[in-house]
């Protein structure tokens, strides 16, 4: 995610033509591994090397924003007011986007850093400990002599396949004085890209600033609209959505137009992904190349065309892309403005604890 001061344009704002590409997938399983319980290091999980491309040299990654301890409680099914019930199972483990995020890159064999806020207390030793037995660099994470770290109870219903948090923050609250400019350069220096999952806002925003003075691309994990995200959604390069997210954040009627709005106002983001869950995700990408002459498509027809060629008896990632461009067109104080795009599709599952 490279960055602009300029302000956010609405969806009728003047942008520069473009050609993207909307990916789609047929499977949410990216990646398989395997845990190693004998071992709990860095190197967690047993990963097939073919099924992963060669590492850069210089893999340096830092997070800004959530981490948490999470309390997974699953049951048979949600409980009703005032009902008193049994779990079927308990998991402590570490949670919070951010944290999930530099886990996930530390397992796939990346240097992640993270800037984040833990107290003193017994569930913030508990978050420093797992991270640094992923390999995730701690040396930026402000630690409160006081208070309490974030945490998290999550009530897992077998029946529905949801989950419901309740979440404590953590206390006292990040602040801008919590990361010294010593320390942000230190952070920055070396790194190829930066996550931001739209947390510790002013926080966020300063890295992000410094990131884009630096000419460093961040990345935002877009869950839900937060306060500051959209000052970040100006600096970004790449935006992964939750399913809901696109829609709430620009009023579209469905996803695919949803994307290619938030294309249209954010011109300097180079993809957009919302994820799906087991459907997999489906990804805008900004092309470089120059528009071609090309018939108006419309998106929507155009994703379900990739959805009919999905094959539900495979169990591993496929990507469908469309063979050609469509011309997205809108009205702009008067005329009409066109851009052009093109749909790919893919999926992707990453989470913490446990890969099978």
């Amino acid at each position: 995610m490279l960055f602009s001061h300029s302000t956010l344009p609405n969806a009728t704002s003047p942008h520069p033509l473009a050609c993207s590409r909307l990916r789609f997938s047929a499977s949410s399983r990216l990646l398989s591994a395997t845990a190693t319980s004998s071992n709990v290091s860095a190197a967690r999980f047993k990963m097939s090397s073919d099924s992963l491309p060669p590492l850069p040299e210089s893999r340096i990654v830092l997070g800004c924003g959530g981490i948490s301890v999470d309390f997974l409680a699953a049951v048979a099914a949600y409980p009703k007011p005032d009902d008193k019930i049994r779990s079927t199972s308990l998991k402590v483990q570490g949670g919070g986007n951010a944290g999930n995020a530099m886990t996930c890159a530390a397992r796939l064999g990346l240097n992640p850093r993270i800037i984040s806020k833990i107290a003193d207390d017994s569930q913030g030793r508990s978050i420093l400990e797992e991270l640094e037995a992923d390999g995730v660099n701690t040396s930026f994470l402000v630690v409160s002599k006081d208070g309490n770290s974030p945490f998290t109870y999550i009530i897992v219903d077998s029946q529905t396949k949801t989950r419901t948090c309740i979440h404590t923050p953590g206390y006292p609250p990040t602040v801008v004085h919590d990361l010294s400019q010593s320390s942000l350069l230190s952070a920055l220096d070396g790194v190829r890209i930066v996550y931001s999952d739209g947390r510790l806002p002013e926080v966020a925003l300063v890295v992000a600033q410094e990131a884009c003075h630096k000419n460093i691309p961040i990345l935002v994990d877009a869950e839900r609209k937060r306060e500051g995200l959209d000052d970040l959604l100006k600096l970004a390069s790449y935006v992964v959505c939750s399913a809901n997210f696109p829609q709430q954040w620009t009023e579209a009627p469905s996803i695919p137009s949803a994307l290619v709005s938030m294309l249209l106002r954010l011109p300097n983001i180079k993809f957009v992904i919302v994820t799906l869950g087991e459907d997999g995700c489906i990804m805008l990408e900004r092309s470089t190349i120059e528009a071609p002459t090309t018939e108006e498509t419309d998106v929507n027809s155009l994703l379900e065309s990739l959805n009919q060629r999905k094959d539900d008896t495979i169990s591993i990632p496929k990507c469908f892309s469309s063979v050609s461009y469509f011309l997205v067109s809108f009205f702009q104080y008067g005329n009409n403005q066109n851009s052009c795009f093109s749909l790919e599709s893919f999926g992707i599952e990453s989470k913490r604890g446990s890969l099978d």
